[in-house]
């Protein structure tokens, strides 16, 4: 639970709203995935995955504050995160007019809270950016809730700051420094938007 200020009702966190109120077939398909691959070794590329996520986002934040990567030492998975840093720098901020701010915190009054990778305005667009790392390329269907955590962090901005943002934008590397970009806006924003709604009712009427 988050809590935005100290007179506000703690709320739960956009990730906790996504994952109560998935879809069974998404809930049955990652439980196949872990039966197929082993418990053990789904634990194992879980953890590498978001070991290396972590560190990711946190070069990506001083590269953004400060200008400059921190150097990784010689930690294997630190060398990979910094390199893919630098490959989402390098190829997704072209398009970046302006960085308003990292890891912002976010709260909709009541309702929700959580914190997003990036805003700013992206090719004359205010938008949400969200910084993912991938083990492989993705599909664009397996990427639903990245556009619903950006719709979600797209509200809490506008609500909180007057923003009129409908605009998503995914920056993702994978292990092995491929770029992939993905932006979700306008009219087709907006169904995720409201597909968000949605989702936070369904979350708050559960038994």
């Amino acid at each position: 639970m988050l809590d935005g200020d100290k007179t506000s009702t703690p709320v739960p966190s956009v990730t906790t709203i996504l994952s109560a109120t998935k879809p069974k077939e998404d809930d049955e398909a990652l439980k196949r995935w872990r039966r197929n691959v082993g418990y053990a070794r789904a634990n194992q590329i879980t953890n590498e995955a978001a070991n290396r996520g972590t560190r990711m986002h946190k070069y990506l934040e001083r590269y953004i504050n400060d200008g400059a990567f921190p150097t990784p030492g010689n930690n294997p998975y630190a060398i990979q995160a910094n390199l893919m840093a630098a490959c989402i720098a390098q190829y997704g901020f072209m398009l970046m007019d302006e960085i308003w701010g990292t890891e912002v915190a976010l709260v909709h009054p009541n309702i929700y809270g959580g914190s997003t990778d990036c805003a700013g305005v992206h090719n004359g667009d205010e938008a949400i950016i969200d910084f993912k790392q991938s083990n492989k390329i993705k599909p664009l269907w397996r990427i639903r809730d990245y556009f619903l955590q950006s719709a979600a962090y797209g509200e809490s901005h506008n609500e909180l700051y007057g923003t009129n943002i409908r605009k998503g934008v995914i920056m993702m590397c994978t292990r092995d420094w491929e770029y992939q970009e993905f932006i979700v806006s306008g009219k087709e924003y907006d169904k995720y938007r409201k597909e968000w709604w949605k989702r936070v009712e369904q979350y708050y009427t559960m038994p």
